[in-house]
Order: structure tokens, then C-alpha cells, then sequence
């Protein structure tokens, strides 16, 4: 099995800024890539970024998020900057994890709210 914690949400005004992580642990043979997703109240939930082979970001948070990779550490973090109201969410991890003669499975964490407001 494997598993993903996430940690590092929290409350911060507009403008600000906050960094998630989130560590792989358990049966793991290659990660493929990981990603961050989030949900808003009502909403779908939406990519936010993505590290692998390549790295996407949703155009809403161009230029202000970063993510990165500790692939020693299994561990991908979120740089947020810059912190808008329309970030607010639940932030979640999401990893692509197997290897080539199994395939690949997708796991995801718990979730991490992320609140901005003033």
C-alpha cells in the first residue's frame, strides 16, 4: 500500500503565502509523477500543478505557485505566493505510483484546507 500525507494548509491573509508537502511512503517502485489538485465549496475539483516528465500549472496560478520534488524523500511541495481569496480550497496530493510490469495506480491524500481571507 501506499500512502500520501499532506501537511502545511492553513489561514493566511491575501498576499501572503503558505507551503504544502507531501511525503509518499509504503510500497513504492516508481512514481510516475505527482500532481496537486484542489476543490473549492461547489466546485469541481481542479489541477493545480503538476511535477513529472513535464510540469503544468493552471493558468490561475501562473507565476505564483511553484511545485517541486524531493525525489530522495518521495516528497512534493506547493509553493503558494501571493495568496489570493480564490485560492481558498482543499488542496489535495495526488501521486501516480507503480512500476512498468505491475502498472501504475493512483493514490491520493487526505486533503489540506487552505483558507485566505482577511
Amino acid at each position: 500500500q501506499v500512502q500520501l500525507v499532506e501537511s502545511g494548509g492553513g489561514y493566511v491573509q491575501p498576499g501572503g503565502s503558505l507551503r504544502l508537502s507531501c511525503a509518499a511512503s509504503g510500497n513504492i517502485s516508481l512514481i510516475s509523477y505527482m500532481a496537486w489538485y484542489r476543490q473549492a465549496p461547489e466546485k469541481q475539483r481542479e489541477l493545480v500543478a503538476r511535477s513529472g516528465d513535464i510540469t503544468i500549472y493552471a493558468d490561475s496560478v501562473k507565476g505564483r505557485f511553484t511545485i517541486s520534488r524531493d525525489n530522495a524523500r518521495n516528497t512534493v511541495y506547493l509553493q503558494m505566493n501571493n495568496l489570493k481569496p480564490e485560492d481558498t480550497a482543499v488542496y489535495y496530493c495526488y501521486g501516480r505510483i507503480g512500476d512498468h510490469f505491475n502498472g501504475f495506480s493512483n493514490y491520493w491524500g487526505q486533503g489540506t484546507q487552505v483558507t485566505i481571507s482577511s
